[in-house]
């Protein structure tokens, strides 16, 4: 059997190719040159990269088998997500590799900022003994404004708590009480740069945030204020804070990333009283083994078809073990409501009763989505996809919930409405300790037949015979019946479901529905 093509083009960390096991082949390229790159994702299932590789829309459209794009880090600035997204690549990062590593580069910039010591070490190494060119500022009882109060502005706020700072916290997206839990006060961006006597970014880089520490803000500040940024270049206006410091608006910085990377020049290169590094913050032997680590194990979730809790691209998140076993059901189940539909509805419902909705089953939604398309498009559909691909064809679908079922534990229904009014419905549960896989409705027939790779249903006026037909009909084409059951419905309709050894060819299936004069005779395969 052949083994899933894993590219790594970037140099990880040896612990990640470990985490892979021995299930993939893995291949090797220098990601930062492009006429290795695009030759080398030809056949690959999944790429490994860091910050140096652009996976943009020509290189994602080179890589046919592309199912995952793994970025050993935090940002994505190199990677084209919406056409990721539109090919049903999956993108996953490791968001919480690095944020100890840059929540302690912020804070070593910061000091290093306040006591000189970049410019210090520097006259010492040139012979220079500058001991009062270098005096500096106390940290001790100051105010440390942080632009952005997530994981790593808040692990920031955590280790400047020994300093006896006091600590206020921008964040459109978090509550006062939250803040003032971690120690902070929250306060707006113009209070933060008016009082602030460091200030400490650490927003990720959106058309919102571009530019937000630029010209307009530092004439807000204190000149006594010193600015670092450890988080995405263009956040603080690199031009905007030199002319500041230039003219004593503010006395420093401290700052780890650039607009544009790598660079060797800058306007705030100039100044002894800036701090640069070289977009550090996630370079420590133990943030590269933890990222690695990380994207490894997603490669493995995505390439065996499973959720991925850091896929960016997926809304589906962290998925509870209560609930995993359930997509593989709907999912099919999504296959069998368009096996009998025979095309797409305008709208669908994914209505689940029971215990199981105590959590979170929104990933039904993909996944009855994913099961719908399967066999409709030639493209690959995947969690990532299916959604774009029920937009293009006006396909609204919600999820429903009621913590009572009445027959059984779980039941989920697929409840779809076709573009002619007509309403179709699957049901489905999952039995027993071994979770079996079980039809129990179709279309109002009560049913309790096991999921099989090969299974077909049969609307039919109820009367003597039929189920002898069939059995015959599919004897004579030595397709063997593996289970099968007849429902009935009051108003003197039968519904007959087969599970199947093999496929039946659909001029077959034409056959039987035409010998029991069969409204309908819908043959499903859920073999991928």
């Amino acid at each position: 059997m052949t083994k899933p093509v894993v590219l790594i083009a970037e140099k990880l960390s040896p612990a990640t190719v470990e985490a892979l096991g021995p299930d993939f082949e893995v291949r090797y390229c220098d990601g930062a040159n492009r006429d290795e790159l695009l030759p080398a994702l030809a056949d690959v299932d999944a790429v490994l990269i860091r910050s140096a590789t652009k996976m943009d829309a020509e290189a994602i459209a080179a890589a046919k088998n592309l199912k995952v794009i793994a970025r050993a880090g935090v940002g994505l600035d190199n990677v084209d997500v919406p056409a990721a997204t539109t090919a049903g690549v999956m993108v996953v990062n490791a968001p919480t590799s690095n944020i100890t590593s840059a929540a302690e580069l912020a804070v070593g910039l910061l000091l290093s900022a306040a006591r000189n010591i970049a410019p210090a070490n520097a006259a010492l190494k040139g012979g220079k003994w500058a001991r009062s060119q270098y005096s500096g500022v106390e940290v001790l009882e100051k105010k440390v404004g942080i632009v952005g109060f997530g994981r790593i502005g808040q692990l920031v706020a955590e280790r400047l708590s020994g300093f006896d700072v006091e600590i206020l916290a921008y964040d459109p997206y978090i509550s006062a009480q939250k803040a003032g839990a971690l120690g902070a006060r929250l306060v707006s961006l113009d209070e933060l740069l008016a009082e602030s006597d460091f200030i400490t970014v650490h927003l990720p880089k959106t058309a919102e945030t571009l530019g937000l520490i630029g010209a307009e803000a530092l004439t807000k500040v204190k000149p006594s204020v010193f600015i670092v940024n450890a988080a995405r270049g263009g956040i603080v206006d690199e031009a905007a804070l030199a002319d500041a410091i230039r003219e004593g608006r503010v006395a420093g910085a401290g700052i780890d990333v650039f607009a544009t990377e790598p660079t060797t020049e800058s306007p705030l290169f100039e100044f002894d009283s800036v701090v640069v590094t070289p977009h550090l913050g996630a370079s420590t032997d133990e943030a590269q083994e933890k990222a690695g680590i990380s994207v490894a194990k997603s490669v493995r979730l995505a390439l065996s078809g499973d959720l991925v809790p850091d896929a960016v691209n997926v809304s589906g998140g962290v998925v509870d073990e209560e609930v995993r076993p359930g997509i593989d059901l709907v999912e099919k189940l999504g296959r069998i409501f368009t096996g009998i539909a025979g095309q797409v509805p305008v709208q669908l419902d994914v209505d689940v009763k029971g215990e199981i909705t105590e959590h979170d089953v929104s990933i039904w939604k993909l996944a009855a989505l994913k099961g719908l398309f399967m066999d409709l498009t030639e493209e690959p559909v995947t969690f990532v996809n299916a959604p774009l691909l029920a937009k293009e064809r006006g396909l609204e679908v919600q999820l429903i919930t009621d913590p009572v079922a009445e027959e059984f534990r779980n039941v989920t229904t697929l409840r779809g409405t076709l573009a002619s009014g007509a309403v179709i419905t699957v049901a489905g549960t999952l039995t027993g300790p071994k979770m079996v896989q079980k039809v129990i409705g179709i279309d109002g027939f009560d049913l309790e037949v096991p999921v099989t790779d090969h299974m077909a249903f049969a609307n039919y006026e109820d009367r003597p015979g039929v189920v002898g037909t069939v059995g015959n009909l599919l004897g004579a084409a030595d397709v063997n019946i593996a289970n099968m059951q007849v429902a009935r419905r009051d108003d003197g309709r039968a519904l007959i479901a087969l599970g199947l050894d093999g496929a039946i060819p659909a001029e077959l299936a034409t056959s039987i529905a035409t010998e029991i004069g069969a409204a309908s005779m819908r043959a499903v395969s859920l073999t991928d």
